[in-house]
């Protein structure tokens, strides 16, 4: 069965981001993660990644992707509005932007991720749509020793209650990785 992953890394004290939209705070640790197990692990599992419009903005440059990107497989962005130019694409990694929602998106990643996972890349708004509407098979969130004091909160507005169990806890440097399933 394909499982839908989505992680965070977030603040002690909750955000996502600082006030002025930077997750900087939160990866300080970004270029030692490179070439650990926690990386080749989750490069491993999978198959094909969800990612929202926000995230595929982050890249300064989109055209890197086939270049430089970790998950070198096929990458579906939910979107209201697809870019004009596709970016580059390679032999592994390919791009499509998904328009008609949700339910869409997700099923799409699955098929292309064949037996191995689907990696969701993206905000609290899209990791929050996916617990919403009980999409997501698995929660991954990384804690990093820091309080940012204000900003983007992690899944403030999810809107009802839902239960998830503990899996694991593990670390990896300063981080404290929580994995968390939903109990449905």
């Amino acid at each position: 069965m394909t499982n839908l992953i989505a992680g965070m890394t977030v603040s002690l004290d909750g955000y996502a981001a600082d006030a002025d939209g930077s997750a900087a705070a939160l990866y300080p640790d970004l270029a030692a993660l490179q070439d650990t197990s926690y990386m080749d692990e989750l490069i491993t599992e999978t198959g094909s990644v969800l990612m929202g419009r926000g995230a595929f903005d982050m890249a300064p440059d989109p055209d890197a992707f086939a270049d430089s990107y970790e998950f070198q497989c096929p990458i579906f962005v939910l979107t209201h509005r697809p870019p004009p130019n596709p970016p580059r694409e390679n032999d592994q990694l390919s791009f499509t932007f998904v328009s008609d929602g949700m339910q869409s998106a997700v099923a799409q990643a699955k098929k292309a991720a064949g037996s191995r996972s689907v990696q969701c890349i993206g905000g609290p708004g899209i990791i929050g749509q996916l617990l919403q509407a009980d999409l997501l098979d698995e929660l991954r969130i990384d804690i990093m020793p820091v309080m940012l004091g204000g900003g983007l909160r992690f899944l403030e507005a999810i809107g009802r209650r839902i239960e998830l169990e503990k899996t694991t806890v593990s670390e990896v440097g300063q981080r404290t990785t929580i994995r968390l399933r939903p109990t449905r």
